[in-house]
């Protein structure tokens, strides 16, 4: 990341309480264990999502509360995410550290699998917070956000379906 600008740490507080927040609930035909394997996986967001163009985890395997990844979204950003809760298969969120744009103030996501009688119920929470400055744009253009993380939401069930197991195997 060639310029960064640090972010307030994020917490579950924010997630839940966010001016600029987008839930996303989907249900998966396939085991936690599956949707869990691409939420970890080398190529995770980048194989599901056109808008994210890079993704590199920053520490080794195995993953979990400490852990961190930088996402690059298109040309615009890149962000440096830390992991504070990571329970393996059902839960993970995290709080982005540092961008590569000015004027976001505090940025967290929470990834949440629950078993269902069909698969699993995948609920995606995006919560975003600017600094003065952005705070009017981040409100006028909350509609083209909500489409912008509901479609890297809805991108896994694709990615899913591509990898799972076939009859037989």
């Amino acid at each position: 990341m060639a310029q960064a600008f640090a972010l307030t740490e994020s917490d579950d507080e924010f997630l839940a309480s966010a001016s600029n927040r987008y839930v996303h609930v989907l249900d998966i035909p396939a085991p936690p264990s599956e949707v869990w394997a691409a939420l970890v996986a080398d190529d995770a967001l980048v194989s599901w999502s056109g808008l994210v163009t890079g993704m590199r985890w920053t520490t080794p395997r195995p993953f979990g509360v400490g852990s961190g990844r930088i996402v690059t979204l298109g040309r615009i950003a890149a962000l440096t995410e830390r992991f504070y809760r990571w329970d393996d298969q059902r839960r993970m969120t995290f709080t982005v550290d540092f961008a590569s744009i000015p004027g976001l103030r505090r940025f967290a996501e929470d990834i949440e699998l629950t078993s269902t009688a069909t698969g699993t119920r995948l609920t995606w929470t995006f919560a975003v917070e600017g600094k003065p400055a952005l705070q009017l744009l981040l409100r006028s253009t909350s509609a083209v956000t909500e489409r912008i993380t509901g479609s890297i939401a809805k991108g896994i069930v694709g990615r899913v379906a591509a990898t799972a197991p076939t009859a037989g195997e």
